[in-house]
């Protein structure tokens, strides 16, 4: 019988003692994460714009908190980082996981819903990391994983806000990479492929799920990257369904 990846990760905690704060954690990958996460030991933070469903979430899984954050709001996030050291004392990793997507032509793509899209996938993963940066420096050093996509490798119609935050996130990650290598900190880009996640079926309904893939898997690889040598850093991945359509 096949094994999931829970059943793989769930005899060990690599994990232990590590202090993790995941954007977007109330649904889809985030919470998947958050889960795998948790069960390898860490205290996990689940952040979401949802606070309340975060704090539900949180309620029923042992090993996570939840904090509400506004990703288009310095502020907001600023209170969602202070909330994971005053807690907890400490970061060690950070996902910035969260994104959304309006999809629609360019000439009706409104320029609000434009700096929306780029707020929340591109501003934001800055905001944190940079955030992380000062705190990881002084600490020692920790790990941030920037949940990419296919989206920053190959371009489609009406998703010109979501290719330009990704494609963006993409060059980010891997200047924070050749920035971070130095302090001791890791940084890491997931290109992911289609996920069984609300992102995709709550706006595309009649969409193929064959072709897309289990959220926990991304979560498998994003456990992966974590849980390398410490001499050894991943700078990407991709993560694809294996009938991925956005992808050769």
């Amino acid at each position: 019988m096949m094994r999931t990846g829970n059943d793989r990760l769930a005899h060990g905690t690599p994990l232990a003692g590590k202090v993790a704060l995941v954007t977007g954690g109330a649904g889809g990958l985030g919470s998947a994460t958050c889960e795998m996460l948790a069960q390898c030991g860490a205290s996990v933070v689940a952040a979401d714009i949802r606070g309340d469903a975060a704090s539900t979430f949180a309620h029923v899984h042992t090993g996570i908190a939840a904090t509400a954050a506004d990703l288009t709001s310095e502020e907001s996030m600023q209170s969602a980082f202070g909330f994971v050291i005053e807690r907890f004392g400490r970061l060690d990793i950070l996902i910035n996981n969260a994104g959304i997507d309006v999809t629609c032509p360019v000439e009706d793509l409104e320029v609000e819903d434009w700096d929306r899209v780029l707020d929340v996938n591109l501003r934001a993963p800055f905001v944190l990391s940079r955030l992380a940066f000062a705190h990881m420096r002084e600490s020692g050093g920790g790990q941030i994983v920037n949940i990419v996509s296919t989206a920053a490798k190959r371009a489609w119609a009406n998703a010109a806000a979501y290719h330009a935050s990704k494609w963006g996130l993409l060059g980010l990650s891997h200047a924070l990479h050749a920035e971070g290598r130095s302090k001791g900190i890791k940084v890491c880009a997931i290109v992911s492929g289609g996920m069984r996640t609300p992102f995709l079926l709550d706006r595309f309904p009649d969409i193929d799920e064959s072709t897309l893939q289990d959220p926990a898997a991304v979560a498998e690889a994003i456990v992966f990257v974590l849980t390398r040598a410490e001499a050894v850093v991943v700078p990407e991945m991709m993560v694809l369904p294996m009938k991925e359509t956005s992808w050769p």
